[in-house]
């Protein structure tokens, strides 16, 4: 069962469940008198709506997302949840506020309480029904995903002999990776496939969509090359919880069918969250580029009057996952600035720089037609800065976990920007990378909004670069 097919039987379950408990419950409302009788096609018309708004809250709330080892009990907890939020709502979307707060609660007002127990029945059943066969499949040997074990002691070994011992858990074991060229010996029928150098290569080659970290000792080096190698690859990390104190504040405990792994770099981010996040990146930028349309095309007419060239400035970033992708901005260096130099960081006090492009870097102003990469979806409104993919592949070479800022789409403002911090030189990069870091492992809403908040702030003091 893939993930693919997993999604369909999991939409055709909650639309049965859906729609039977919607059939259900009209049905003993109208045989108690609080509906007027309906035909079939009438309610069935109706049930469409009504299934339409549960789809919305279960996505919305992240039930359709890629999930591999939940347990039975977590998915009917993270259920009952949601059907409650969306009881609720309903509940408040039918209410007379005059009627309902002159006259105590009638019983046709409670029956929604059956209609929430209908949903948590049957919802919950359908999608333990889909996590029992599933996992029935994958202890047959379907389904599973291909797995690595980084490391060749005891603790490798340890965790391979557990993983045979429990097939529900999906992993297909492909083999070892060594800390060391010189561990080459096969360990317990396995092959030890290669040192962390070829790791990048083993993944691509061999469908690798987890690694698991066996490794000896609390060596922060050996796990930042680990995790630097994985970084632009679509597969999950996890370690044995002994490591824990090496990576605080990296790891989510989250204990699979009971099995001793734990997380490593988590989303930490809701799948709601996300999607607010999506959504307001979208209506923002549209506000601001409509609403503002006349400071725009003055701006526009003032960068042609100013000197020769083109009104945009194209460039190659690297995006989310290592996606190169176009980014605009408003002129506001010379035509060619870089024909002679090569790709080289701005400074201060940058020649190249025209008059009136030194008043937009001051207020931001030049940023604007990014707001088109956020509403292709090359961007968002927060996150860390884009970079060139000369100096992505540069840094990635020379600074540890450099690569894990494209695990999220890059941000037309971010935590570094706020504390004043530019590439002018290698030590800046990894000040502005430790800012980078401390976002990724407090993104939220919250912080996005402060973030904003303090761009604006530097934008009305003139103080941008």
């Amino acid at each position: 069962m893939t993930n693919v097919h997993k999604k369909i039987y999991l939409f055709l379950s909650d639309y049965l469940a859906v729609t039977g408990s919607f059939f259900i419950w009209s049905s003993l409302r109208i045989s108690m008198g609080f509906f007027s009788e309906a035909g079939f096609w009438q309610l069935f018309r109706l049930s469409l709506f009504v299934f339409m708004f549960w789809f919305l809250l279960f996505a919305f709330f992240g039930h359709y997302r890629t999930w591999f080892t939940r347990s039975r009990t977590d998915e009917i907890f993270a259920v009952a949840k949601t059907v409650s939020i969306g009881i609720f709502i309903i509940f408040l979307m039918t209410m007379d506020v005059k009627y309902d707060i002159e006259h105590p609660i009638t019983r046709s007002r409670t029956l929604i309480l059956s209609y929430w127990l209908m949903m948590m029945v049957s919802v919950s059943a359908g999608r333990v029904l889909i996590i029992s066969v599933r996992k029935k499949l994958l202890e047959r040997g379907v389904g599973t995903r291909a797995a690595l074990i980084v490391g060749t002691g005891e603790k490798a070994t340890e965790l391979s002999r557990q993983i045979a011992e429990a097939p529900g858990i999906g992993y297909r074991v492909q083999g070892f990776v060594a800390l060391s060229p010189r561990d080459t010996a096969q360990i317990e029928d396995m092959p030890v496939l290669g040192d962390l150098g070829a790791l990048p290569r083993l993944i691509h080659e061999r469908e690798i969509r987890e690694v698991l970290i066996g490794v000896e000792g609390h060596s922060e080096h050996v796990l930042e090359s680990i995790i630097d190698a994985c970084e632009g690859t679509d597969v999950g990390l996890k370690i044995i919880p002994d490591l824990y104190n090496v990576i605080i504040g990296q790891v989510k405990t989250n204990q699979l069918y009971g099995f001793p792994l734990i997380e490593i770099l988590p989303q930490l981010m809701q799948p709601w969250e996300w999607t607010v996040k999506r959504i307001a990146d979208i209506l923002f930028s549209l506000f601001i580029l409509v609403c503002f349309l006349p400071l725009w095309l003055v701006t526009a007419v003032a960068i042609k009057l100013d000197s020769r060239g083109p009104l945009l400035y194209n460039q190659k970033r690297v995006g989310m996952n290592g996606r190169v992708y176009t980014m605009f901005k408003f002129r506001s260096m010379v035509a060619d600035a870089e024909k002679m130099t090569g790709p080289v960081w701005a400074t201060w006090d940058d020649d190249r720089v025209t008059r009136f492009g030194r008043f937009m870097r001051r207020v931001r102003l030049d940023e604007i037609p990014q707001l088109i990469n956020v509403i292709k979806g090359d961007m968002s409104w927060v996150g860390p800065r884009p970079e060139r993919p000369h100096f992505v592949e540069k840094f990635k070479k020379e600074i540890p976990l450099y690569a894990r800022r494209l695990r999220v789409r890059p941000g037309i403002t971010g935590w570094a920007q706020i504390k004043g911090v530019y590439d002018q030189n290698i030590e800046h990069v990894k000040q502005k990378l430790a800012y980078d870091l401390f976002y990724l492992e407090n993104m939220s809403l919250r912080m996005d909004l402060k973030i904003i908040i303090s761009t604006l702030y530097i934008m009305m003091q003139f103080k941008g670069h």
